[in-house]
């Protein structure tokens, strides 16, 4: 697995991954133009968009309606280490929606991928190359 990480200008970052390029900009108080999310706005939206699609897939394998359900996420931030302390995502459910399933919802969010990597993350091996500009 291979991930391209490129400067098209200014404050913009973008991943190119998979034949998608992913764009990230800061916002125009950082000194970005504000085009794109932020790189942690995209890191925080994976945690919610990752547990979504484990909710989507446990009601699409019952053929449960998900019309009316959506999730909120909210990030708890601590101050003093400028880090996010706490993440609670919220399985909103229509009344409709079987009661029996509520503790389902929440196991099936819980296998998240994003979230697991949290709890046990990788190895992180940062370095520099001299990169042949006669092989580009």
């Amino acid at each position: 697995m291979e991930m391209k990480i490129v400067f098209p200008g200014n404050k913009k970052v973008d991943a190119i991954y998979n034949d998608f390029r992913i764009s990230t900009d800061q916002p125009a108080f950082g000194g970005g133009d504000g085009t794109a999310p932020a790189p942690f706005d995209l890191f925080l939206a994976s945690l919610g968009t990752c547990a979504g699609i484990y909710v989507l897939g446990f009601c699409q394998q019952r053929s449960l309606p998900t019309e009316g359900i959506e999730l909120t996420q909210r990030m708890d931030f601590d101050p003093v280490r400028r880090m996010i302390s706490k993440v609670t995502l919220e399985i909103n459910v229509p009344p409709t929606f079987p009661e029996k399933y509520h503790d389902a919802l929440i196991k099936s969010a819980s296998l998240c991928a994003v979230k697991k990597h949290m709890e046990e993350p990788p190895e992180f091996d940062i370095h520099t190359t001299v990169r042949d500009t006669a092989a580009a």
